[in-house]
């Protein structure tokens, strides 16, 4: 089994389990604020991978020869952007549907390879621009032609986007010189909890009481969104680069919307599966052209 596929299939799961994730974040909210929801489930993605960290890489990190400044400097950077994508995310479903929040925070599909390409000058392979520009159309279908009116919440949602690009940007940077994939799960998460604390406490009532009432929902987008699907994340930007890796990514989007259809109701009309297609269409391109063509970039 060759290591493109394995981390093909990470980046599928781990979209499956980010789109699902989004009920349990608009359900979650009935006694606590979204600083506190993020912070909380960014606190238990953490102790969840804590174990994992202990058992396959503590040796390996403790022996590493690169400065304790340098690794604790990216995780905190990677905490940093992990923090503003939840937070915004999370504080737009108090405004927009589910549906809407899953499609436009897909939109850092079209802004990673422009991060890569004009700031970090990463060469893509030219399937990555059509694939983008399929994604986009999709995600307009996806959000209905007829209701282009972008709310508040939505907007909350495009901000948090620039978030989650530059977070998987960096995850990729970071990797070509700690490549210790629980390590950065385990301890972005650490950061960018403790980074979410700060405006829950601020603005915020907390208490273990409030919490434990949201418990089934926080543990859902804990352990296994915050946890293992960002774990997942890093394992498949192990073999498959910024771009085409967001591309995949782009699914949770997909998976949220018939995620809200099926759970909350919330319709899919012919032009919001017809934008499923085009985005599903992306992904499969995305990866099959390269494969197909005389040179491949991009590629690790």
């Amino acid at each position: 089994m060759s290591k493109n596929f394995v981390s093909l299939a990470c980046a599928i799961a781990c979209s499956f389990i980010w789109g699902t994730a989004f009920i349990a974040q608009d359900m979650g909210m009935d006694f606590i604020g979204p600083y506190t929801f993020s912070a909380v489930r960014l606190a238990l993605g953490f102790l969840a991978l804590l174990p994992f960290f202990f058992i396959f890489e503590y040796q390996k990190v403790k022996n590493t020869r690169l400065e304790l400044k340098f690794i604790i400097g990216y995780l905190f950077l990677l905490g940093f952007f992990l923090a503003g994508g939840n937070i915004f995310q999370q504080i737009s479903l108090l405004y927009t549907d589910v549906a809407n929040s899953a499609v436009f925070t897909v939109l850092y599909v079209v802004i990673v390879p422009v991060i890569a390409y004009f700031l970090f000058s990463k060469k893509i392979h030219n399937s990555v621009w059509p694939s983008v520009l399929m994604c986009l159309i999709g995600g307009l279908l996806l959000s209905e032609l007829d209701n282009i009116r972008v709310r508040f919440g939505d907007s909350l949602v495009i901000v948090g986007a620039f978030f989650w690009a530059f977070h998987i940007v960096f995850i990729s940077k970071f990797l070509k010189v700690f490549n210790y994939p629980i390590s950065i799960a385990t301890f972005q998460c650490l950061t960018a909890s403790i980074i979410s604390f700060v405006p829950a406490f601020s603005f915020e009532f907390i208490s273990l009481k409030v919490i434990s009432m949201e418990m089934t929902e926080l543990l859902y987008a804990g352990v296994l969104s915050s946890g293992i699907a960002f774990m997942l994340q890093i394992f498949a930007q192990q073999n498959l680069s910024p771009a085409p890796v967001a591309i995949i990514f782009s699914l949770e989007g997909v998976f949220g919307s018939m995620a809200a259809w099926f759970l909350l109701d919330q319709f899919l009309n012919e032009f919001k599966i017809f934008g499923i297609i085009i985005i599903l269409s992306a992904v499969i391109f995305s990866q099959l052209a390269p494969i197909y063509g005389k040179k491949i970039y991009g590629r690790n």
